[in-house]
């Protein structure tokens, strides 16, 4: 095979996948390896940094070996990265410790510290990130330098997990706006440190990489790496994003107007905006964009988890008999579901079983079914669920426009995008078309399309997604179950506000 190839893989947070697309964006081969996380005590995640680097060599070889491409035909390495990730290095560019993992949690005091010093919302107006809290490098570096003042002391560079393989793969110490967004020691509107908050660290200026935007080269690779890669070293690595922000390019949402949204385990939302736009109610996170100049509205909810639940606790004969006839569970959970009336016939959920996230920001809140009789049966419950989601998503959507921001369209990516019935009860409760692409590993193709911009394969990110992202459907909103969802919705908006008292005495918590 010798036609050109843009190589890319995303740096998830229990698994690294790597694909290989053509120039139209499709997934000429694609591999995926697992990782366990270190969790030496309740608060503590932490990953070998070499875990990643293994990980990320064998999904190489395999895509490689799959694709029997020639390695001179891949033009260009992107990369799509989880935030806030901290690895620390020496001199010589050899991790100190183990990477702490975004979901540490450990820095507590120092994130209270750093609160009281600072404000969250000042910290908020020049990070965009609406409350110091552990998961921020800020308070993580913090802790190192109070807890294992060695490691600090040795420190050449707080890198975060994008900027540590840019560096192995290059040789080059840069980094980009959308991941360092959440450091919270830099200024998202004028794209530089923040220096009274590295002054609270002790970290110096030169002990972070330089700035680059999204989509820009960064080097040939070196020759000793492409070497152990099986790449070639004319293979040039490029600037990459945030995994979320690769994700919403991956399914186009690349200009105002847009909103996309990745059902997970979570429910990850991104909305482009044109500047660095803050919510009066200090609830809404704003990063700064994978396309350069551009903002997101971003932040994480409850999402499939829910439904994930449901099925390992109720859903057992769809589980074994999907292993019997190839089917998903999920597939069988929907089809259920979709033989239920919009609106469940009174039956309403909220899904917050590990606490209300966004917009609430209510962490006693609980999970509830409200509204259940005689006549309710399995499928009810499985589309309550479906639907509670939805309700979800037009709350923020709803936060959103009240900040000013229009949204006239979902893209959705993510295991639920692939549930036909789940992205047109989305459509009805929302009362917007909803889009699915062709090419479900959104993120590596966000990464991809920004590396080929970087080589000059297109002219511009734009033209680049207009080349590569494909829509697979289009959802429309059905007019006649406008007012059935609107009525539904405000039972659950109600439901929740009623129960907020209840919540706040621990009703319900085990």
């Amino acid at each position: 095979m010798s036609r050109e190839a843009i190589l890319a893989f995303d740096l998830g947070t229990t698994a690294l996948k790597c694909a290989l697309h053509d120039l139209q964006g499709n997934v000429i081969a694609k591999a995926s390896e697992e990782y366990q996380l270190i969790t030496p005590d309740a608060d503590s995640v932490e990953m070998e940094v070499e875990t990643y680097w293994e990980a990320f060599k064998k999904t190489v070889a395999q895509v490689l070996a799959e694709s029997g491409i020639d390695p001179k035909a891949i033009k260009a390495l992107g990369v799509s990265a989880q935030g806030e990730t901290l690895i620390v290095v020496d001199k010589n560019g050899k991790p100190l410790r183990r990477a702490i993992v975004w979901l540490d949690n450990r820095a507590h005091k120092e994130a209270d510290d750093l609160a009281a010093q600072f404000g969250d919302h000042h910290a908020y107006e020049i990070t965009g990130q609406v409350k110091l809290v552990p998961t921020w490098p800020a308070a993580k570096i913090l802790w190192l330098r109070r807890n294992e003042p060695q490691v600090f002391e040795r420190a050449a560079k707080f890198l975060l997990i994008e900027d540590y393989f840019l560096h192995r793969l290059t040789g080059e110490y840069v980094c980009e706006g959308s991941l360092v967004t959440s450091t919270c020691y830099w200024n998202f509107r004028t794209r530089q440190w923040w220096p009274e908050m590295l002054a609270a660290l002790g970290v110096r200026p030169e002990q972070l990489p330089a700035y680059r935007e999204s989509g820009e080269v960064v080097g040939k690779l070196r020759p000793e790496v492409a070497a152990e890669l099986g790449l070639s070293p004319e293979t040039i690595a490029c600037t990459g994003a945030l995994d979320q922000a690769c994700g919403a390019i991956g399914v186009g949402n690349i200009q105002p107007g847009i909103f996309s949204e990745n059902t997970g385990a979570a429910l990850a939302i991104c909305a482009t905006v044109r500047q660095a736009t803050l919510d009066p109610q200090d609830q809404m996170p704003c990063h700064y964009h994978g396309l350069p100049g551009l903002y997101m509205l971003h932040t994480f909810t409850g999402g499939g988890i829910v439904l994930r639940w449901f099925r390992d606790e109720f859903a057992r004969m769809e589980m074994e008999v999907g292993k019997s006839s190839g089917m998903d569970a999920y597939e069988l959970l929907g089809a259920a579901a979709g033989r239920v009336p919009p609106g469940c016939e009174g039956l309403v959920m909220l899904p917050h079983l590990q606490g209300a996230m966004a917009p609430e920001a209510n962490p006693k809140a609980t999970g509830v079914f409200y509204g259940f009789t005689l006549r309710h049966g399995r499928s009810h419950f499985a589309r309550a669920i479906m639907e509670a989601v939805g309700y979800v998503v037009r709350r923020n959507i709803e936060v959103i426009e009240g900040m000013g921001v229009p949204v006239n369209e979902i893209r959705a990516l993510g295991g639920g995008a692939r549930s036909r019935i789940w992205k047109q009860i989305e459509a009805d409760i929302t009362g917007r078309p909803v889009l699915t692409t062709e090419n479900e590993e959104a993120a590596t193709l966000g990464a991809a399309i920004l590396a080929g911009k970087a080589v000059g394969l297109y002219a511009s990110v734009e033209e680049a997604a207009r080349q590569m992202v494909q829509i697979k459907e289009r959802f429309e909103p059905s007019p006649a179950n406008r007012a059935i969802y609107d009525e539904a919705f405000q039972t659950y908006v109600g439901l929740y506000e009623a129960l907020c008292p209840l919540f706040d005495k621990g009703k319900g918590q085990g």
